[in-house]
């Protein structure tokens, strides 16, 4: 049997004097006995794999709705394909996968119902009661919201996850993040899930666009970085169905862009002489990035996406849509908090209807949120 110890020692062996070390960790908020043959940070990728949240990703929108149909990405296929790409930007500069893989599918667990439409209209909402910001009800989703084990709330996660998930794009100086440093830099592997989910919803949201005709192929061809790609898909494959030709291009688009992240980052790190953890935390610069060249196609491929996706009617339609919902919901709720499940409504005096409101939509899958709206405003709904 391989022993938590011996693992912790392979890790000392063979990853980068710079990579977050299980056996440094900082630890949990309620002591606990080490596992026997898990390290500290894959305990924290399975307590998040099990979690309620996680599962609920199912069903959350990416930027389609649930129900246009069984092809397009969700919240919980989006975080997969974080982690995949992130292990393979950390094994290749040396860094603890295991942390990576824990920090990538715990980063979306505060995520909305309907995608960003419903981070909007909370934040809007809760703008006087506290805000809301994804991020930040992430870390209170994992250290609150789940109630899973009967010694402590939430799943009380090492130090370096929750870390990781206040610094995934949360401003640093906001008061809660003071607890994690908030002058120093992310770690590396948060550096790389960080870069890996814009790589990731970069590419799939250009593959979902044109799988949903929102996108037009001859559009896409007016981006540099998709030009290229697709001239080098012709050019080894030759002529393609438009199915093959749109897989084979985001394909060739994901593979440059980490192998680009992967070089220049390793350039960057030898360029810098980081030789250790601590020199991680003080660099004046992110460490995990693109070169120069790559990060202005990739940005014109953002607000290509911005301009003629995320703003396409029918997402815009749609949007519209479920910021009604969640107010009415949100409304309703504050108005009338004995309409929301016991273990919600007993929180109410400590932290006050707005943020329990807010606490139970946020956590609510696409459908769920639907079929609420349907039984508090449809009157021929049943109950």
């Amino acid at each position: 049997m391989l022993m938590r110890q011996e693992i912790e020692e392979r890790e000392m062996d063979s990853l980068a004097p710079y990579a977050a070390k299980s056996r440094a960790s900082h630890n949990r908020t309620y002591a606990e006995e080490e596992h026997p043959f898990r390290t500290a940070f894959q305990r924290d990728r399975d307590r998040v794999i099990h979690s309620s949240a996680f599962r609920r990703l199912e069903y959350k929108t990416q930027v389609f709705v649930n129900h246009e149909g069984d092809h397009y990405r969700t919240r919980l296929t989006h975080t997969m394909e974080v982690a995949q790409i992130a292990r393979i930007i950390a094994r290749a500069l040396g860094l603890n996968e295991d942390l990576v893989e824990a920090v990538a599918l715990a980063h979306d667990l505060g995520h909305t119902p309907f995608g960003h439409a419903g981070e909007d209209i909370l934040r809007l909402l809760m703008q006087q009661y506290g805000g809301f910001e994804h991020n930040l009800h992430t870390l209170r989703v994992v250290d609150l919201l789940e109630r899973r084990y009967p010694q402590f709330p939430g799943l009380n996660l090492t130090w370096e996850v929750r870390e990781s998930i206040v610094k995934h794009t949360t401003r640093h100086d906001h008061p809660v993040a003071a607890e994690f440093l908030p002058r120093l830099q992310p770690l590396l592997e948060a550096q790389v899930v960080e870069v890996s989910d814009s790589i990731a919803y970069d590419s799939h949201d250009l593959d979902d666009g044109l799988y949903g005709g929102l996108l037009l192929e001859e559009e896409l061809l007016e981006m540099e970085l998709w030009k290229e790609a697709a001239a080098k898909v012709t050019q080894t494959y030759g002529d393609l169905d438009s199915r093959q030709r749109r897989i084979q291009t985001v394909r060739f688009i994901i593979n440059w862009e980490v192998t680009d992240l992967v070089e220049n980052s390793a350039a960057l790190l030898e360029k810098n002489k980081i030789a250790s953890l601590e020199e991680v935390r003080q660099s004046p610069e992110i460490l995990v990035t693109f070169s120069p060249d790559v990060q202005r196609k990739k940005d014109e491929i953002e607000t290509f996406l911005l301009e003629h996706l995320y703003k396409h009617y029918r997402v815009t339609r749609m949007a519209q849509k479920a910021k009604r919902f969640i107010q009415e919901l949100f409304q309703e709720y504050v108005r009338n908090p004995a309409q929301l499940p016991p273990p919600y409504e007993q929180r109410i005096k400590e932290d006050g209807p707005q943020r329990v409101a807010c606490d139970y939509i946020a956590g609510m899958t696409d459908r769920f949120a639907l079929d609420e709206y349907k039984k508090l405003f449809d009157p021929y709904e049943r109950v």
